[in-house]
């Protein structure tokens, strides 16, 4: 028995060692198929950032363009305000011109009423 007993250590050891070969096998195919799989969601997390930033690069054209728009319409506004107090001031005075007509008519004809009534 004694002759026998390394050759089995010896194959023990070899079995051993194949038990942790063959895990160690395991262990990177299932590690390269987590990286496979890891790639593939990278690439789609690309991709989606690559139509995020198009997006976010449209979106941000659409800003300025009506940035502009409001920035053009305020000027607007300014001068209509402007134009709108020009002419309220002018027809202020376009009434206050034909207050004072109309007063110097009434004067008018009570002076030619006095005459009128003195004769």
């Amino acid at each position: 028995m004694a002759p026998s007993a390394p050759h089995t250590r010896a194959a023990a050891d070899l079995r051993m060692k194949q038990i942790f070969l063959d895990n160690q096998s395991r262990t990177i195919r299932r590690l390269r198929s987590q990286l496979a799989t890891e790639r593939r969601g990278l690439v789609v997390i690309k991709k989606e950032l690559e139509d995020t930033q198009v997006a976010v690069e449209a979106s941000h054209k659409v800003i300025v363009g009506l940035t502009e728009i409001v920035l053009s319409m305020s000027k607007k506004m300014e001068k209509m305000k402007a134009k709108k107090q020009k002419v309220k001031a002018s027809h202020v005075v376009c009434h206050q011109k034909f207050q004072a007509r109309i007063q110097e008519a009434e004067d008018s004809m009570q002076a030619k009423h006095l005459i009128i009534e003195a004769w």
